[in-house]
């Protein structure tokens, strides 16, 4: 550098005078993101003056066209005009005196002192200073005992973000504090906050402070923002006028939790390294209480929610059939085992009043959990009435869907099959409606499937269903399923698929009932390698039995 740095005293209408030294050869001064010196002051022009040094030594300043025009010694600075030692140069409400043009000599240690924009914020990991808080002693290691007294009680999330402001105030002194924690989404919210009386406007948050505390994990120390050219292009910072913060992350051992941020406006309250040290020992101590916290209620929750789940399945459990019942010359078997602590399955099967026939209702609503837990328990009310008075499974279908349409969101149907028996004379008559077909295998051994005859139940207001009869013979054997059984997938993605339930079927069919059902789900398990079942399994299996003539 060939010319003499320019030392400047900055009076800003707000807050107290602070000190700059530019040692290059130009300085444009404005309240925009794009000056070198950026002065919170609202009457201000963007870029409003510069400083600039001529032939090595001189330096002059000029006006760059500001709305409130730049006063050299009470004198509009209508074109660049000469520095001197103690000139004022008034750009709005701001005064700057040139105090001088070489560097400033080392202030005592006794007073802060004034450092270059390259020095004004300094970052550090949590760990670093953790490990010199733990090295100091005194009043710092009293107030990190106290703390860990006070956390270690009951205490409520809202009870203990209080107590961190009150040590954080009592010791460190801020005009305002403010803790931000991540949310469900990993978004820094407002938790806590706390201002000095008289202090205004909304609390300051930054999202360049934020990556570098929030999700770096380091802690944070701005002396000056004003006069600092990293956050030149900070205008939250900038606009907020905010002139000094000292941040640090809240750091639990298995993640990082959110923020700790005290910041001073009005008055310049220059904090040390040690204060950053001790906000961040602070700010672990807390975290660690808060990640307690956070998981002894989710905890809570979780037992809430199992209680409320167990609880829902013994009712739908309840719902369905206790016994299922003995029609002579058949068998019956029918089983839900859900996926998770509900299931969107159910069946259905009892006797009609209306004909004295029998009636088999397997369905599957789609979604999973409670909310198809509670659409199934709606569909199985729905179905008693048209099933008592001996509507045919067609028209049980048809004005099934109607209601179950008026009743639920549109995403929300079922599949199902509805089969009524007339047991004399073996007549099977069902309606497919968007289920999974059904196996009707012959005592042959020959197979059958019992296709779709229409669509889903509930997926438009109208719809219309076909119904389709075939004749059990002693020996045959109907398998209705849901698609937790055909979909069970292996490792690789491969279903189980209907070929595969079709083979296991036809071994296992003049087997007991229970024993086939058994057979089947044992092949889905080996089939699927004990993965976890992504849906809910559910069957009704009848068989008319053989003559015993025949056998």
């Amino acid at each position: 550098m060939s010319h003499p740095p320019l030392r400047l005293r900055i009076t800003p209408p707000i807050g107290e005078p602070f000190e700059h030294l530019c040692e290059s050869d130009t300085l444009v001064v404005g309240r925009s993101s794009k000056a070198d010196l950026v002065l919170s002051d609202r009457f201000l022009s963007r870029l409003h003056a510069r400083f600039f040094v001529e032939g090595g030594e001189t330096w002059y300043v000029e006006d760059l066209g500001s709305r409130n025009t730049t006063l050299l010694n009470g004198r509009p600075v209508a074109s660049p005009m000469h520095l001197a030692a103690g000139d004022l140069v008034k750009l709005s409400e701001t005064v700057i005196t040139v105090e001088g043009f070489d560097a400033a000599a080392e202030r005592p240690r006794s007073e802060p002192a004034d450092i270059s924009s390259s020095d004004s914020i300094l970052l550090r990991s949590a760990s670093e200073l953790m490990a010199a808080a733990e090295r100091e002693s005194g009043d710092r290691m009293k107030l990190l005992n106290e703390v860990h007294r006070a956390l270690a009680t009951s205490i409520s999330l809202e009870e203990l973000l209080e107590l961190v402001l009150d040590r954080a105030f009592a010791h460190l002194r801020p005009e305002e504090g403010i803790i931000l924690l991540k949310g469900s989404l990993g978004e820094l919210e407002q938790a806590a906050t706390r201002r000095l009386p008289g202090a205004t406007g909304d609390f300051f948050v930054s999202r360049s402070l934020a990556r570098e505390v929030a999700e770096k994990g380091q802690a944070a120390l701005v002396l000056d923002a004003q006069t600092d050219a990293r956050f030149a292009a900070a205008e939250s910072i900038l606009s907020s006028g905010v002139r000094t913060l000292v941040a640090a992350p809240l750091l639990a051992p298995d993640a990082n939790l959110g923020m700790i941020v005290l910041s001073s406006r009005v008055h310049v309250r220059r904090y040390s390294e040690e204060d950053m040290e001790l906000l961040a020992a602070l700010a672990s101590v807390a975290a660690l209480r808060i990640r307690n916290i956070s998981l002894a209620e989710e905890a809570a929750r979780r037992r809430a929610l199992e209680r409320e789940l167990n609880i829902a399945r013994q009712i739908q459990i309840a719902l369905l059939p206790e016994n299922l019942p003995e029609v002579p010359g058949y068998s019956l078997f029918a089983t839900n085992d859900a996926s998770r602590s509900v299931s969107g399955d159910f069946y259905e099967v009892q006797t009609s009043e209306g004909t004295g026939g029998l009636v088999m209702v397997i369905a599957d609503v789609s979604g999973k959990g409670m909310s198809a837990s509670l659409v199934a328990a709606s569909l199985d009310a729905l179905l008693m009435g048209p099933i008592e008075v001996g509507h045919p499974p067609d028209a049980i279908c048809a004005r099934v869907g109607r209601r179950l349409n008026a009743r639920t969101p549109p995403e929300r149907y079922a599949t199902a099959i509805v089969a009524s028996l007339d047991p004399k004379t073996g007549v099977l008559s069902y309606t497919n409606a968007g289920h999974n077909a059904g196996l009707l295998i012959r005592a042959d051994g020959s197979a059958e499937r019992l296709e779709g005859t229409g669509l889903p139940l509930g997926l438009f207001p109208i719809a219309e269903y076909e119904r389709k009869d075939v004749t059990l013979a002693p020996g045959d054997l109907v398998v209705l399923y849901t698609d937790g059984i055909t979909e069970a997938a292996d490792e690789a993605g491969e279903e189980f698929g209907l070929d595969r339930l079709e083979k296991v079927v036809k071994e296992q069919a003049r087997e007991p009932l229970v024993a086939l059902a058994v057979a089947i789900e044992t092949a889905v398990e080996v089939f699927a390698e004990e993965r976890r079942f992504a849906d809910d399994r559910t069957l009704v299996i009848l068989r008319r039995e053989p003559d015993e003539s025949s056998s």
